[in-house]
């Protein structure tokens, strides 16, 4: 299992269970997705399971955050580091 999930007075949280490679960030990103469009939650909050997470985890994190803002939905990363929040800021601009 890649994530996991929950969805509390309307905030829909997912888990990462493990930091993802080339062969799951994909799927990762179209779970967070459908999860998404099902729940239509008014916020998104990301657990990672690394304050730095590897390249793959941060495409499928940018994947969603860019799904998220066409939504009008914020997506917030509790845990991240600054660098990765500025990284993700940067591909979000």
């Amino acid at each position: 299992m890649l994530i996991s999930h929950a969805v509390r007075h309307d905030v829909l949280h997912v888990a990462l269970a493990r930091d993802l490679d080339v062969t799951n960030r994909a799927a990762a990103a179209l779970q967070i997705q459908a999860l998404v469009h099902s729940h239509r939650p008014a916020r998104v909050v990301i657990d990672l399971p690394s304050a730095d997470p590897t390249p793959a985890t941060l495409s499928a994190l940018a994947r969603a955050q860019r799904m998220c803002a066409g939504l009008g939905i914020p997506i917030s990363l509790p845990g991240a580091s600054p660098r990765t929040t500025r990284l993700l800021a940067v591909n979000g601009a």
